[in-house]
């Protein structure tokens, strides 16, 4: 009787009511201390008035370094946003500490808070995790019961294999499942793709074929872009070297012939295609796809933004969200520059890297206003357009040494991704537990 009036000492109504005004970094905390107050954190009441109080609320995000693992994978960092509260980038999250020491640590994907690790032990050991580095929650992913360690190093050295794809499943804003995806081209240019799936409410791996409707070349599966369950990626016809076709396949709900990826043109690309010398990247903001590209367009250079709207295959599946010519709309953005990634709450803002600055360029394309960051010593934080802290962590280095490679793709014609994002969720979502 005494523990329960202990227990009891603060009303539920009150608790609810403090709870709901801290931020989820506390709120992950207090998760922990009793099987009631995890009852109330956990309910659809609570979380709905959570984000009724927070709904305007900024939240924390990374720009990652998909390509080079001599600079830190996360190379800007947004913190001390509402939301969270938290007082470090999410780059200092982002690691397993398993029992062994660890020759390699690599962050192979992120989605909805969700993340796909992979590890490399002193001792040779191959070891995947899926975890959420906030909540310190990871689950090891056996391989492939078909493949051994050494089937796995071979198949990481194929140009045309892919172990990045990790994909969720939401129900009302919260992770309650999640599949691992290796994906293999059998040749350079097929029509076929062999995807190696493993799903968190099974616990088993599922091997699936699947064809395009057309042969593509696959030289571009070492990163893809995860949405609603949908992965996304780049591909090429066979008429030409550079990316034309965005590829795209459902893992939850399959497309609309269950065997078949969804193919969709890039728009525009056949005007540019003799003379392709534009920069360009695909992301996700405000829960879309996004396209972006800078273009010489008579004499001055235009930032071009589609948003995804069908993944049927024609020029139409692209919708024009922004259209700007920044040589007669701003001074002093400087000449050179391509895009990095869209802001991923805010469609408006676009972040480039400007060469003539050496600066991360922050640009709201509907406002036309923009801010120059440039990287700054450990102890100094720039302000983002959000009121998010900002750091930089090798952010200049990645870009000088990506920005040799991004020009002779675009006068060779062979664009790829070197960006993605890190997004922290704007609900707690521990990880689903694994099907017994």
């Amino acid at each position: 009787m005494e523990k329960k009036q202990k227990n009891n000492l603060v009303p539920e109504e009150a608790l609810v009511k403090i709870l709901a005004r801290l931020s989820l970094k506390y709120i992950a905390r207090f998760r922990s201390v009793c099987k009631e107050w995890k009852s109330i954190i956990d309910s659809d009441f609570f979380r709905d008035l959570y984000e009724s109080l927070k709904s305007s609320s900024s939240v924390s995000w990374s720009i990652m370094n998909t390509r080079n693992k001599r600079v830190s994978v996360e190379i800007v960092g947004h913190h001390g946003c509402e939301r969270w509260g938290l007082t470090n980038s999410l780059g200092s999250y982002m690691h397993h500490i398993p029992e062994t020491k660890v020759r390699n640590n690599s962050v192979l994907s992120c989605t909805d808070g969700i993340v796909l690790l992979y590890t490399e032990t002193v001792e040779g050991e191959l070891m995947y995790h899926v975890g959420n580095p906030l909540l310190r929650q990871w689950v090891r992913i056996p391989l492939p019961p078909h493949l051994s360690a050494f089937d796995v190093v071979r198949l990481q050295e194929n140009r045309h294999f892919s172990d990045n794809g990790l994909v969720t499943k939401m129900e009302k804003g919260i992770v309650v499942g999640y599949k691992v995806v290796w994906m293999l081209a059998s040749y350079p240019a097929s029509k076929e793709l062999t995807f190696m799936i493993y799903s968190s409410e099974t616990g088993l791996w599922i091997t699936k074929k699947v064809r395009c409707l057309r042969a593509l070349l696959w030289s571009r599966l070492g990163y893809s872009v995860p949405l609603n369950g949908i992965l996304h990626w780049l591909a090429a016809s066979g008429c030409s070297l550079d990316a034309d076709y965005v590829v795209s396949y459902d893992f939850y709900k399959g497309c609309d012939d269950d065997l078949d990826c969804n193919i969709i043109p890039f728009p525009g690309i056949q005007r540019f295609e003799r003379n392709q010398r534009f920069k360009r990247t695909i992301t996700t903001s405000a829960g879309s796809v996004v396209y972006c590209n800078v273009f010489n367009d008579s004499g001055g250079r235009t930032i071009r933004v589609w948003r995804l709207v069908s993944t049927k295959d024609h020029p139409k599946s692209w919708k024009l969200s922004w259209k700007l010519n920044t040589n007669s709309s701003l001074i002093g953005f400087g000449a050179d520059y391509f895009p990095v990634v869209m802001h991923p709450l805010n469609s408006d803002i676009i972040y480039l890297w400007s060469r003539n600055k050496n600066s991360l360029v922050l640009l709201n394309l509907r406002t036309h206003k923009f801010s120059l960051h440039k990287e700054v010593p450990d102890e100094e934080e720039n302000k983002s357009m959000d009121g998010c802290n900002m750091r930089f962590n090798g952010c200049k280095a990645y870009m000088d040494l990506i920005y040799p490679i991004f020009v002779n793709d675009i006068l060779g014609g062979f664009h790829n991704l070197y960006f993605s994002q890190y997004v922290l969720p704007r609900w707690l979502n521990p990880l689903p537990q694994l099907s017994s």
